[in-house]
């Protein structure tokens, strides 16, 4: 049966801990984070108290920062030891790295001798980097052991690592030799030696490759762990799957934000102060500002051409409006591709082609329709007179999409190259760009076609 979350926030205070407690052991994960949504300030503590201690590690994980700096202010340091000897290295280390410097010494001070070495050992890393998000807890064992020693060893250590997905082989300075999984263990015989088992081509990276890169390789490969190596090959930690799958949401949120014209910091809206939301979307919108300037420098250029037809006027922001979703669509395909590794700079070639017959076809269907609006538009004129300007018009407009279409395809690959990232070339800075190209287009086309 489902706990109701909203049941239990709404019956705190007249419920026995006992009854909670039952209640408490019964929910998932993802319903006790919806549980704390509800829960009142006071109550935060008594139920996290009431928690089973591994449901304590993976909701304390999961909640806000400033969730996590109250709940570890209130607890004993004996109860906040207790939490961290639960906890993974690289958990800590992201921990400490979030939290508020009371906090942060609180949590310090509550480690053990060998959990101090590992998030040290983590800190001085990037938290960008592949070794800044892995874990230096796997299992490793030597090449000249048997397949029955390994397992015996296997056996006595496997409670103290994150996962046992792969084995991986070293030799005596921790060298990177080889890995196997635990299938490959128990399907061998007992007098098997590692080395004839292992496989000796390994997929690592380097304890500098960026995060999104790990988990491109990682999807790639299909692989469950990945393990990191520093220039000497020797192995200094692993990162799993569960710990790309937040690097992946981290960098989407930052792509998300950087495509609506914003800064890329990801933490969460309600951890935001007013400065910091501030700080996060004023610098792309006096970058925009400056831009939007163009644009009206070209519609004051071409002051002498709609003084003359005023009728061009109000298909400005037609034209506009239209090509610039025409190139946020472009755009947002090419980003895509190149995000998830379908496209490279090379299929540029191939993606003019494409792209420029995908213009020419919704070109030429959003020009028939705007001339089919002109001409409702402007009834009541001589039928010639209508049809010059629906003409001009959205001839104007057909351009206008092929030439929005292109520049949406090709400017993300562009700043691709450079070695940028493309998702600034989406939303609001693609929109402006296409509005000083597509205002361009149509005047120069009209005044050309009705001779202004």
């Amino acid at each position: 049966m489902k706990i109701n979350p909203e049941y239990i926030a709404a019956n705190v205070k007249t419920m026995s801990d006992k009854e909670i407690k039952t209640l408490l052991s019964q929910m998932s994960l993802a319903d006790l984070i919806e549980l704390w949504d509800y829960l009142e300030e006071e109550d935060v503590i008594r139920l996290f108290l009431l928690l089973d201690l591994s449901q304590k590690v993976d909701l304390i994980h999961e909640l806000p920062t400033s969730q996590q700096e109250f709940i570890i202010l209130q607890l004993s340091t004996a109860h906040i030891k207790r939490l961290l000897e639960e906890m993974e290295p690289d958990d800590i280390a992201d921990f400490m790295q979030a939290v508020s410097a009371q906090v942060k010494e609180a949590v310090w001070n509550s480690l053990s001798d060998e959990a101090k070495t590992e998030t040290r050992f983590l800190l001085s890393y990037d938290e960008d980097d592949a070794a800044g998000i892995m874990t230096p807890r796997y299992l490793a064992v030597q090449s000249s052991l048997t397949t029955a020693q390994a397992l015996r060893w296997l056996r006595k250590n496997v409670s103290d690592v994150e996962t046992i997905y792969y084995i991986y082989v070293v030799d005596k300075l921790k060298r990177l030799q080889g890995v196997l999984s635990l299938r490959d263990i128990l399907l061998g015989n007992d007098d098997d030696k590692i080395e004839t088992s292992m496989v000796k081509h390994v997929i690592t990276v380097r304890e500098d490759t960026d995060q999104e890169e790990v988990a491109k390789i990682l999807e790639t490969y299909d692989l469950l762990a990945l393990p990191v190596v520093d220039g000497y090959n020797r192995l200094l930690g692993i990162i799993t799957f569960d710990d790309v799958i937040d690097v992946i949401r981290e960098e989407q949120t930052e792509d998300i934000y950087k495509m609506g014209a914003m800064g890329g910091s990801t933490v969460p809206y309600l951890e935001s102060t007013v400065w910091d939301l501030v700080k996060k979307r004023i610098p792309w919108l006096t970058i925009l500002l400056v831009t939007a300037t163009f644009t009206a420098n070209v519609i004051d250029l071409f002051k002498s051409v709609y003084s003359q037809a005023v009728f061009l006027v109000p298909f400005m922001q037609l034209i506009t409006g239209t090509g610039g979703n025409s190139g946020t669509q472009s755009s947002t395909l090419m980003i895509r591709g190149l995000a998830t590794g379908e496209l490279v700079f090379k299929d540029i070639g191939r993606i003019i082609l494409k792209e420029i017959l995908v213009g020419v076809f919704i070109g030429v269907a959003m020009g028939l329709l705007t001339v089919i609006r002109v001409t409702i538009f402007e009834l009541g004129l001589p039928f010639g007179e209508i049809m010059l300007r629906g003409f001009a018009i959205g001839l104007a407009m057909a351009f206008v999409v092929i030439i929005a279409t292109l520049i949406g395809a090709l400017a993300p690959l562009l700043i691709k190259r450079m070695g940028f990232d493309p998702t600034v070339m989406a939303g609001p800075l693609m929109a402006t760009v296409i509005d000083v190209c597509g205002l361009t287009i149509y005047f120069q086309t009209v005044r050309i076609i009705l001779n202004l």
